[in-house]
């Protein structure tokens, strides 16, 4: 997989980023929102809100609950990577991400209008998180690498197993959103 690929088309496999190089999987992190289908910017709020069936192969979540859900993992993941450079050994605890859903703070199709969450201002928080975390994760040492955090559900986790994962978790649920897009609006 190429850092210089950016709109994501093909499912990311998790064995293909575990097999990447620190400095290749830093530089892939760093890409962050340019995976995504710009064009999700020009869909109507019915469409951001529109839940997909199983067999339709896009997922079941409306746009902006997985948007929504994407800048609160970004947030999430941002941290342990911070605690585990920072602290010994820090407690990573588990986040419920159906809990975020289920308590409708995303704000859909339930929420009156003026008060559904902006698609753009999950998009900026997860470009800024990127842009952020990639220019301090370059300049860590190759030993803090290895350093580790106690995840509570998860065991021992390092720091590139959460760079790893974030990475690979933003593009695959890219490759999600940008099959709604082009279901909703046409290829691009």
């Amino acid at each position: 997989m190429s850092a210089a690929s950016k709109v994501i088309t093909v499912e990311p496999k998790l064995d293909q980023y575990l097999a990447m190089t620190v400095p290749d999987l830093a530089s892939r992190f760093a890409i962050g929102v340019e995976v995504m289908d710009q064009r999700v910017f020009k869909l109507r709020d019915e469409q951001l809100d529109m839940a997909f069936l199983p067999d339709a192969g896009v997922g079941r979540w409306p746009i902006r609950v997985l948007l929504g859900h994407l800048a609160d993992a970004e947030m999430v993941l941002t941290h342990r990577m911070r605690c585990i450079a920072a602290q010994d050994n820090p407690i990573l605890h588990n986040w419920d991400e159906n809990a975020f859903i289920d308590a409708g703070i995303y704000g859909t199709e339930r929420t009156p209008p003026e008060l559904r969450q902006p698609i753009g201002a999950y998009i900026a928080t997860i470009y800024t998180l990127r842009k952020w975390t990639s220019d301090w994760l370059r300049s860590l040492a190759p030993s803090a690498w290895e350093r580790k955090g106690l995840h509570t559900e998860r065991g021992e986790m390092t720091l590139k197993t959460i760079l790893t994962y974030d990475t690979w978790h933003l593009d695959h649920h890219a490759w999600f959103l940008n099959r709604k897009v082009a279901k909703l609006i046409g290829p691009g």
